[in-house]
């Protein structure tokens, strides 16, 4: 099975992947350790690095399902076209697909838990709380 996550970075998605890949004994594909690792190998910022690594990530989860394991995607999946990519890997795949979207219905406690996390990515930014307002006025319903 495909389980991609969605949803606005701080609204727990990463943290709710995480510990369904530990209960599931499934593994994670997150997109942003992947376009972090570009960067570090050298891959300019100013290159589309965002959508290599949603490639990248599709590559990745693709093998994990053709050796007929689950996989989890973490991405905020902000757009139709992400969407459908993860769709499209599915019917190729054969399997069953569920999209988990992770909203934070308080947005004191979204601006708190963003501000306040360091998850560690070598070379990776945190966002600020205004790119990701930014980033709602984006995603498409």
């Amino acid at each position: 099975m495909l389980i991609v996550m969605a949803g606005l970075p701080g609204s727990g998605k990463s943290s709710l992947a995480e510990a369904l890949g530990r209960r599931l004994a499934a593994p994670v594909v997150s997109v942003d350790p992947i376009e972090a690792a570009m960067w570090r190998a050298g891959v300019a910022r100013g290159q589309p690095t965002g959508l290599a690594a949603y490639v990248v990530a599709e590559a990745v989860a693709g093998g994990v399902l053709a050796l007929g394991q689950t996989v989890i995607v973490d991405a905020v999946n902000a757009v139709e076209a992400a969407r459908d990519q993860w769709r499209s890997l599915a019917g190729r795949s054969g399997v069953p697909m569920a999209f988990i979207e992770v909203v934070c219905s308080d947005p004191l406690v979204h601006r708190r838990r963003l501000e306040g996390r360091s998850r560690g990515i070598d070379g990776f930014p945190e966002p600020t709380w205004e790119a990701v307002e930014r980033l709602r006025e984006e995603v498409a319903p």
